[in-house]
């Protein structure tokens, strides 16, 4: 067989047999997110580009070299969303919840695209997890967030993860940070890459992240953004690391830990993980007082972080983390007739609309192949209705892992189902002696009546 074409480089089919581990990531992240007080919001895939532009940073390799950016049929340029948070912020301020209470809570889950040399971890598309606190300025919310992200870790089985925080200060005290920059950086400019000299008078701090040997050696001995602090940013780092004491979350701090952009203020922080080689952050936050005003609405000190999942999902694997069992449906019903056929369609749509997950043979093959395929599917019970079954009305429903067969009347098969799988489960747990899940008596929809 010959494809028309394939995948586009870079992004990866989620396949029915791992769906459900990434339902289960992104159900744990919104879940623990709504626990904190932050609700989701969804914003387009696609923004005008210069909200990127703005909002991410032009000076950035992700505005530079990483975005996609193309002309509409009206001659706008418009850019799939790289991000998160600027199109979070476009949405905060052109909705008017900038008018509401504050703080303003808000989650996000949303693909995201640049265009980079794709790797273990690293896709051109990608989905990223994130939150945003609009309109607080308080140290609380620093740890908060921080909070937050440990929790997710935590009820997703993360273990080994190192928090590494930093204040990069505020507009005040970083003006004298980038003097000194300049000024240690302009002894070795003769060395520097092309790049990085460039950087030298536009946004010396962007030289601290370049990945060249030789200026990565000489970033090393740079000076450090903590030791310019002024008093302000000094006393809101300290409250940070009480509050991060107090809440029993271990941290170091990393002073090469920094941000590029003007708008970001104060608090960052990194996840990170040796456990996934070369893309060891898993989660990176901060503060961002001034990228609200950047965008064009008040000054609104905000915060939040993003983290990729394809990423968390492959530090998961690599730690062998559980995820929850994938579903199987409940029942499957195996025909033998035209008439048999007629009853399964009518027995099948009544178990799905009390929440019973059941499938029947589409492909009407012989009983035999309908067993290899109940079989594949892990169906918890089965039942073959023959048109002797439908005349008696009358059938035998196995429990496939314990192969027990129970006579169940087909005029009233819902009730009669959901009696024997009850008694089945209850038998379950006395045998084993585990804590009941009494929601499981309710099948896997929420239609069940007690």
């Amino acid at each position: 067989m010959a494809l028309v074409t394939k995948a586009v480089k870079g992004t990866k089919d989620a396949l029915p047999a791992e769906i459900h581990k990434y339902q289960y990531i992104e159900a744990t992240v919104i879940d623990i997110a709504e626990k904190y007080g932050y609700k989701e919001m969804r914003t387009p895939v696609f923004e005008h580009t210069e909200l990127f532009q703005r909002g991410v940073g032009d000076t950035t390799d992700v505005v530079q070299k990483e975005m996609y950016t193309f002309d509409d049929k009206g001659g706008r340029s418009i850019t799939l969303k790289p991000e998160g948070t600027a199109g979070e912020v476009r949405s905060f301020l052109e909705n008017g919840l900038c008018n509401e209470t504050m703080p303003q809570k808000i989650s996000y889950v949303t693909p995201c695209y640049r265009y980079e040399k794709p790797q273990a971890g690293r896709l051109r598309e990608f989905h990223q997890f994130g939150v945003e606190c609009f309109g607080t300025q308080s140290p609380v919310a620093d740890v908060e967030i921080i909070a937050l992200a440990s929790r997710i870790f935590e009820n997703l089985g993360i273990k080994d993860l190192s928090l590494e925080i930093n204040s990069i200060g505020c507009p005040k005290c970083r003006a004298k940070y980038l003097q000194a920059l300049r000024e240690y950086f302009s002894a070795r400019q003769d060395e520097l890459c092309n790049t990085c000299r460039d950087r030298l008078e536009r946004n010396p701090m962007r030289i601290l992240d370049c990945k060249g040997p030789i200026c990565s050696e000489i970033a090393s001995h740079a000076p450090v953004v903590i030791d310019y602090l002024c008093d302000d940013c000094k006393e809101h780092f300290a409250k940070v690391q009480d509050y991060l004491k107090a809440m029993n979350i271990e941290f170091t701090i990393n002073p090469k830990i920094v941000r590029g952009l003007d708008y970001y203020t104060k608090t960052v922080f990194e996840f990170l993980s040796g456990s996934i080689g070369a893309q060891s952050a898993v989660c990176a936050g901060g503060r961002y007082d001034r990228l609200v005003e950047e965008l064009g609405g008040q000054h609104t000190p905000s915060l939040g972080f993003a983290m990729g999942l394809e990423r968390v999902m492959l530090l998961m694997e690599a730690q062998g983390s559980e995820f929850p069992a994938p579903q199987v449906p409940d029942l499957f019903i195996a025909t033998l007739g035209d008439k048999a056929l007629v009853k399964a369609l009518e027995i099948s749509e009544d178990m799905r609309a009390e929440g019973f997950a059941t499938v029947l043979d589409l492909n009407q093959r012989s009983l035999r192949a309908q067993m290899k395929y109940a079989d594949k599917l892990g169906a918890t019970f089965n039942v073959v209705i023959g048109d002797s079954e439908v005349e008696n009305s009358k059938a035998k429903l196995k429990n496939m892992s314990t192969g027990e067969e129970t006579e169940i009347d087909l005029t009233t098969f819902v009730n009669g189902f959901y009696n024997i799988s009850l008694s089945q489960q209850l038998a379950d747990l006395e045998i084993n002696g585990e804590e009941f899940d009494f929601s499981s008596l309710f099948g896997t929809g929420e239609n069940k009546e007690q």
